[in-house]
Parts: structure tokens; C-alpha cells; sequence
């Protein structure tokens, strides 16, 4: 450095302090060049490798190192200057600030590599078609960047001089301010914590509520809100509070769909209702479609209104919706045609008037017994 500032002295004819800032920011505009070409030869090497975490950490480090070299160089920088103007104040405060630049380079470096890291791992699972949870790992991602922006936080604030303790004391007694002024984005919070830990549902997923309107496919989970898009394509945004206090169903995780139908025969069949019985549970029994490990119930139930009612209760295999509505379809033209085989029929509403007769009546003309 100081044939440095010698060489760039006789060459300029520059005061000695000039040329001390001189030599710095040439030698800081050398360093980055070498440094950029450096990450850019890694670059490519990092592309033919087979690991691809090597790929996140240089691009999640290339901007951070070069804004840390220029941090460093404006701190020489400042050295000199102050050779100069002897400021102690003035060289105290950007030797300050100079440190808070650090810090802020080493939380882009880990705010990036945590984004990528995690897009990585959810490219390469969802490429290789391994299972995972995509709501857990969105949630490592905040609760990391989380993470290093309270540190950062806390690490900026002690290299300001702010007395950490003082500070901390202070943060308790607002933080109850903050808190009963924003309970609900509190409550908020929290909520999509349970999410999170408890998993009632993830992304994919389709849930249901019974206390509220709510339905659909769940997209996004947040800290303040899940937003689920509606069968109509209508997005809801639901804020995650609601889901402490409301009852969550989720058919995305079903093992089986049930068929519960109830057939209907005329009173006219009543001798035909044993065999019909009998065949649809045979058809139900030996349908591959149907899971004969679970429930399954051919009845005659009850003497209805207008028909002889049957119950036909089962479990099948598939849990598409569509996939199911095709097998229901094929299940109940088999179950009409076994209806029909016995010469029977699907009764429909009927009543039956019943008008009672009255006698005839005497014929008023009549002679009264007795008279002549």
C-alpha cells in the first residue's frame, strides 16, 4: 500500500493524503474486479457440478462480498482522511457506520441463501417426485429470515451504542402496548403459528368448514392470513385467527369415498325386495372398485311412504371426486339393471284414495206401515 501511495504521489504530484485515498480506491476497485471475475469462474463450475447448494451460496454471496469490499475500502478511506483532519468523532461515527454496513451484508448474504436453499429443495423434490410438505418448508423459510432479522436488529442497535438491556426493558413494556393495540394481528399470528405446528391442512389441500362459509383449495399460508381459492375460482382470504376457534374438515386426506344411496321399490314388488337385495350386494362385493374392508350395507330398512326402501352403503377405492362420480354412475345403471332382471320397478310418490260407499237410502214414497 505504500509504494502504493508513493508511486501514485510522484506520478501526480498529489499530496500525501490524496494519494493514500487514491491508492485505496484503486486497490478497492482491483480487489472487486478480481473478486467479480473470481465468482463468475465459479459460477460456471458451480453449473457443471452435481451439487447444487454450491450454485446458492455463490449467488447469494457475489453482491454481499462485493458491498463488503467497498466497506472496507471506504473504512481505509476514512482512515486516511482522518490522518489528515484529525476527527476523532467523525472517524468514530463512520467507522460506525461502516461496521452497520458489515452487518447488513452479512443478513442479505443469509436473507438470499435462505430463499434460494429453500427454493432449491422444493425444485429437486418436486423434480425427483418425493413427498414432502411444502407449508413446512415455506415455514422454516420465515421463521428463518425471521430469525436474522431479529439478530440483525439487535446486532445494528449495540453497534449504534444503544445499551441492549435498556433497550430490550423497553421493548417488554411496549411490546404490551403493541400488543393489546394489535391483538388481533397477534391473534393473527399466532393462528398461522398453530398451522404450522399442528398441520390441519397445507398447500393443495382442499378444506371445508361447517361454522363458516368457507370452501375450497387451500393456495397460500401466511402469517396474517390463508387465502383459499373457491370452487367458483373466487379467491377467500381468511385471517388465521378464525381457524383457532372453528371446526376444520379435510377431505384432501380421506382414505375412502363413501356411497350411501337409498333405493326405493313399489309395494307391488315386496316379493321380489329378498333377491334384489341379495344381488346388489353380491354386485358391491365383487366390484373392483369397492373396498369390501370396510363397511358394507345391503338392507331392507323401512316401509316409506310410497316404497320399500332400501340402503346401500359402501366404501370405494378411489378418492378423485371425478373418479368416484364415474364409479357411482356405473354402480347405479348395474343396480337399476338388477331391479329390472327381477320385474321389478323404482317407485315414484303415489297415494292411494280409498272413497267409502253409503247404502242406499230408503225410498221416501213408501206407505207407512199400518195406514190402508
Amino acid at each position: 500500500m505504500n509504494r502504493l501511495t508513493d508511486s501514485l504521489q510522484q506520478f501526480t504530484g498529489a499530496e500525501l493524503w490524496l494519494a493514500s485515498v487514491l491508492a485505496i480506491v484503486l486497490l478497492t476497485l482491483l480487489v472487486g474486479q478480481a473478486v467479480r471475475t473470481a465468482f463468475l469462474q465459479a459460477h460456471r463450475w458451480a453449473l457443471r457440478s452435481a451439487n447444487p447448494w454450491d450454485e446458492a451460496v455463490l449467488s447469494a454471496a457475489r453482491k454481499p462480498a462485493q458491498l463488503l469490499i467497498w466497506l472496507i475500502g471506504l473504512g481505509w478511506v476514512a482512515r486516511a482522511l482522518n490522518a489528515h483532519w484529525p476527527e476523532p468523532a467523525l472517524l468514530t461515527g463512520a467507522l460506525q457506520w461502516r461496521d452497520v454496513g458489515l452487518v447488513v451484508s452479512v443478513t442479505w448474504f443469509l436473507w438470499k441463501l435462505i430463499g434460494l436453499v429453500t427454493q432449491t429443495s422444493i425444485r429437486r423434490r418436486t423434480e425427483s417426485g418425493e413427498a414432502f410438505d411444502l407449508t413446512t418448508a415455506l415455514a422454516l423459510n420465515k421463521l428463518l429470515r425471521l430469525l436474522v432479522v431479529v439478530v440483525t436488529a439487535i446486532t445494528v442497535a449495540h453497534t449504534l451504542g444503544f445499551q441492549i438491556g435498556g433497550l430490550l426493558a423497553l421493548g417488554g413494556v411496549g411490546g404490551i402496548a403493541v400488543g393489546l393495540a394489535a391483538k388481533d394481528l397477534l391473534a393473527n399470528f399466532f393462528g398461522g403459528l398453530t398451522i404450522y405446528l399442528d398441520r390441519p391442512f397445507s398447500v393443495g389441500d382442499w378444506i371445508r368448514s361447517p361454522d363458516k362459509s368457507i370452501e375450497g383449495t387451500v393456495e397460500y399460508i401466511s402469517w396474517r392470513h390463508t387465502r383459499i381459492r373457491a370452487f367458483n375460482k373466487n379467491p377467500i382470504y381468511v385471517p388465521n385467527s378464525v381457524f383457532t376457534s372453528i371446526v376444520v374438515e379435510n377431505p384432501s386426506r380421506m382414505s375412502h369415498r363413501r356411497l350411501k344411496e337409498t333405493l326405493g321399490l313399489r309395494y307391488d314388488d315386496f316379493a321380489q325386495v329378498e333377491a334384489v337385495v341379495a344381488d346388489i350386494k353380491a354386485l358391491l362385493q365383487n366390484h373392483p372398485g369397492i373396498d369390501n374392508s370396510q363397511t358394507l350395507i345391503v338392507n331392507f330398512t323401512r316401509f316409506g311412504a310410497s316404497s320399500l326402501d332400501i340402503m346401500v352403503y359402501a366404501f370405494t377405492l378411489t378418492r378423485a371426486w371425478v373418479d368416484f362420480q364415474v364409479l357411482k354412475q356405473e354402480l347405479l345403471l348395474d343396480i337399476g339393471r338388477i331391479v329390472a332382471r327381477h320385474g321389478a320397478a323404482i317407485a315414484f310418490p303415489t297415494q292411494t284414495l280409498h272413497v267409502a260407499t253409503r247404502p242406499d237410502p230408503a225410498p221416501t214414497d213408501a206407505p207407512e206401515p199400518g195406514s190402508a
